[in-house]
Formats: C-alpha cells, structure tokens, sequence
C-alpha cells in the first residue's frame, strides 16, 4: 500500500473430512482480474479487501452475494505501490522479510 499499511486478502476456508474421515483444513485467495497497476504484470491479482468490509467478509450469516461480489473487484491502484524484489522470493525456503524488500539495484541474482 502507498501509506505502508496492512491489509487482507479475501480468502475462503473450509475444515472437511476425507474419504478416510481424517479432517482437512484448505484455504484459497481468492483472485480477480488485475487493476492498472499489475496489469503488465500478470493476468489476476488477489481481490484486496477494503477495510470497511474486513466484518462483512467475516462476517458467517452474511449471505448477500451481490455485496460479497462488489468486494472482489480490482483494488484501486492509486491506493497501492509496486517495486521489484530479489528472484528470491520464487524458492520457497526463503520465507523471510527479505523477500518483501525493494530491490534497489539493477542486476538481480538468483538464491
């Protein structure tokens, strides 16, 4: 985000069982179609929620589709910023802060 802010990703998650009655828990972010800002980047982004919805989403009784929908369109792209990071974010062993940092150097090298 342009202020350095937090923010969330509309996600769904279910707790199921298997045919061999062992309980799965499964997770998805849900994406949309990308906003100007990532449009070069990629043909999909992660539907960003606004803040003001973060207890609508949650929210296990709401069952308005309609509004649910309207969540999940693009962010809006005055509101986020972009800058490139290491190819170190593409293995996943590097689950660090490292891998969220600009890269502020031209070359860019592979871990």
């Amino acid at each position: 985000m342009v202020d350095d802010s937090i923010f969330a990703f509309a996600g769904i998650w279910d707790r199921w069982k298997n045919p061999l009655g062992e309980v799965i828990e499964t997770c998805s972010i849900i994406t949309t179609t990308p906003n100007v800002l990532l449009a070069d980047v990629h043909d999909c982004m992660p539907a960003i929620l606004i803040v003001d919805g973060y207890d609508v989403w949650l929210d296990p009784g709401f069952r308005e589709t309609a509004d649910l929908m309207e969540m999940l369109r693009p962010y809006e792209p005055s509101l986020m910023k972009r800058y490139p990071v290491s190819t170190r974010v593409n293995l996943v062993k590097n689950d660090d802060p490292e891998c969220a940092m600009e890269l502020r150097e031209q070359s860019v090298t592979a871990y």
